[in-house]
């Protein structure tokens, strides 16, 4: 296995699929939607703040129920950051669901499972937004892509 933080692309193409077939699993149970986006450093001090806009430029507050979720991974500074929109953020449970959730996938990341990391995350999210969210056939069944958003 190769150290992911040395490539120049966090996943290989396998890998990835293996990510947007997370996304797409976890959604086919909610009206909610899941990105990740992938950058090599965070240009930031603060990893939310750099969520945050990553968040606004992808538009993800313009989901009908405001229940979009970033999983914001900045690889070579080894930081990410979860961030939701405001309606998921309190329904799922405030800071201790998101603390849980960023505790998972940061032990996996540290174990070098990075795929398995993000997918399980990926499908804590889902369960999480499926729970409050639960699909609505009057939204469009997937307001946001799935695949995963590369920063320079």
């Amino acid at each position: 296995m190769f150290s992911l933080f040395e490539k120049k692309q966090f996943l290989d193409k396998g890998q990835q699929q293996q990510v947007v077939a997370a996304i797409s699993e976890a959604e086919a149970m909610t009206s909610g939607e899941i990105r990740v986006f992938m950058e090599p450093h965070c240009a930031y001090v603060d990893t939310m703040e750099r969520a945050r806009e990553v968040f606004a430029s992808l538009q993800m507050e313009k989901t009908v129920e405001r229940n979009a979720v970033l999983v914001y991974i900045a690889f070579r500074d080894r930081e990410f950051a979860l961030f939701g929109d405001s309606a998921i953020y309190e329904k799922a449970g405030g800071p201790e669901f998101w603390k849980k959730a960023a505790a998972g996938l940061s032990g996996r990341m540290r174990e070098g499972q990075y795929v398995e990391g993000l997918r399980n995350c990926i499908g804590e999210l889902g369960k999480a937004l499926a729970a409050h969210f639960p699909p609505d056939p009057n939204i469009n069944k997937n307001e946001l892509p799935d695949e995963i958003v590369f920063g320079k």
